[in-house]
């Protein structure tokens, strides 16, 4: 853990404000919810595929999954070269 800086006499918590965890938050966050979207897309995609094999659902479904999936990877592989997501650095 970091040092606490001092606000007005008092020690800060670790998410208060000005705090480098509360600055980091947000990032942690926004990279929590991309990699948990590329995984949902992901299963929908690989069920929607074994469904078309199996003859049990349309093509129409896997391809919808499999360009949403795609435009999920190229956003956060835009945002981590950006420098948008960071890890807890």
């Amino acid at each position: 853990m970091g040092a606490r800086h001092d606000h007005d006499g008092q020690e800060l918590g670790d998410l208060e404000p000005g705090t480098r965890q509360r600055a980091q938050l947000r990032a942690r966050v926004a990279d929590i919810a991309s990699t948990a979207l590329c995984v949902v897309l992901a299963l929908w995609a690989v069920w929607s595929v074994v469904g078309v094999v199996r003859g049990t659902a349309e093509w129409a479904y896997s391809v919808v999954a499999c360009v949403l999936l795609a435009a999920a990877l190229t956003a956060r592989t835009a945002s981590v070269r950006r420098g948008d997501v960071r890890s807890g650095r």
